[in-house]
């Protein structure tokens, strides 16, 4: 996650903590980071202008003033538990984390009558969905491919042979509900699918992809379509 995604989406989970606040190290956990950066976090996000609170000792951390929360949404109780329902079962969907923060937002800020009837409908979903890729990996596979940058992966293949390359990544791609990464390979010259699940570590370079397009990647199947016609 970049820094500014992590920005946003700490701001939203202390507006979220209300008057309760966060712990610095409950935010760390959270964000998969230490402790001292998150206090360089809060401080940037209050010379951006956050009304970042504080209150020291046992019980004590951080908050957003209450002030800056937004106006209310209008959606069905129906409407807003599929949308919990939909980030939820896909929690290895690719910048999940985001839709996530998305979701809680919207949710915060409807009228606590639709929130309430939202919340009972809520308890009667339920999903078991399998441990994502790791976050680490999960968001430096995002931040190259929105900044469309080379990505270094470490990869195991179904044999289980394992081998470093940089990818080129043109899109995403869900088969069988399995996630794969597409891009260009450049240790074999040539298009690849890797598979999210068996990427053992990855990490965004700040070397520009090349001419590539999704069109080398071929016809997608009958059955598919990309996400900005769902």
């Amino acid at each position: 996650m970049k820094r500014a995604e992590r920005l946003h989406a700490m701001s939203e989970m202390l507006r979220r903590s209300g008057s309760r606040g966060c712990t610095a190290q409950r935010l760390a956990s959270e964000f998969e980071v230490s402790v001292r950066t998150i206090k360089r976090d809060l401080d940037a996000l209050e010379n951006s202008g956050a009304p970042i609170w504080s209150r020291p000792g046992p019980g004590g951390g951080y908050g957003l003033a209450a002030a800056t929360n937004l106006p209310p949404v209008s959606l069905t109780p129906a409407q807003a538990v599929a949308l919990l329902a939909a980030v939820s079962s896909a929690r290895d969907a690719p910048y999940a984390d985001l839709a996530a923060v998305g979701v809680r937002k919207i949710l915060d800020v409807l009228d606590p009558r639709t929130r309430m009837k939202a919340d009972e409908l809520a308890r009667r979903v339920w999903i078991d969905s399998p441990a994502p890729a790791t976050r680490a990996i999960r968001s430096a596979i995002e931040e190259a491919m929105a900044d469309q940058r080379v990505v270094r992966i470490r990869y195991t293949s179904g044999d289980g042979t394992e081998t470093s390359r940089d990818v080129e990544p043109l899109m995403f791609a869900s088969m069988n509900g399995r996630w794969y990464v597409v891009g260009w390979c450049r240790l074999r010259s040539d298009i690849r699918w890797f598979l999210v699940s068996r990427i053992q570590h990855a990490s965004a370079t700040k070397i520009p992809c090349g001419d590539h397009s999704i069109q080398e990647i071929g016809a997608p199947p009958a059955t598919a379509r990309s996400v900005e016609r769902v």
